[in-house]
């Protein structure tokens, strides 16, 4: 081991991400390119998402989790971002989280279909609603169950907790935001090791 090499380097992505590989990830899902200015190289993805902390445009690291999380863990991670900083939620944002937890609880077709129709339902787009359509566009039909299938697209659990996860931290007081960032990537760093 070089004496660069920090302890996220240590271990290998587990089954709650998509891919080891930070490149592989932007491989299989391109759009994450085009939320993010930085691209990976050859490192693993928590590595990757290690050195976009430490970067110049650390809120690349919140989008870089976002999508490189399973969706369930990726909408897990976004609801306990977001409970952390209850003092920006509405109470229609706390709806939607409590839609969001019980696909986590139970992701069958019934919860996906209920956080699908609760998010397209709301009447604003803040940070709980993005969380409740990150859980319904995590697989099956993005059309209504008496509508033809449409299929939901990899990439869109993930944009849609990363606007809610940076939605909500623009609510945050600027003096306070960088060490709620480091909390909100450090969670997604205990779940990347999958403990």
């Amino acid at each position: 081991m070089s004496s660069s090499s920090t302890p996220i380097d240590l271990f290998v992505a587990s089954a709650n991400m998509r891919f080891a590989q930070a490149a592989r990830l932007f491989r299989n899902i391109p759009q994450i390119a085009e939320d993010m200015s930085q691209h990976p190289g050859d490192e693993t993805a928590p590595a990757f998402l290690h050195a976009l902390l430490t970067g110049d445009i650390p809120e690349e690291a919140i989008t870089f989790a976002a999508y490189s999380l399973q969706p369930r863990y990726s909408v897990w991670w976004a609801h306990e971002c977001l409970t952390g900083i209850a003092e920006v939620l509405t109470e229609e944002d706390r709806q939607m989280l409590a839609v969001a937890a019980a696909w986590v609880a139970q992701p069958d077709e019934i919860t996906r279909q209920r956080a699908l129709t609760a998010g397209y339902g709301a009447a604003l787009r803040g940070p709980g609603v993005w969380v409740a359509l990150a859980a319904g566009w995590s697989g099956g039909s993005m059309a209504p169950p008496d509508q033809p299938d449409v299929p939901a697209s990899d990439f869109l659990t993930g944009r849609a907790v990363n606007a809610a996860v940076l939605t909500a931290l623009a609510h945050i007081p600027i003096e306070q935001r960088r060490l709620r960032l480091g909390h909100f990537v450090s969670m997604a760093e205990v779940l990347a090791r999958g403990s």
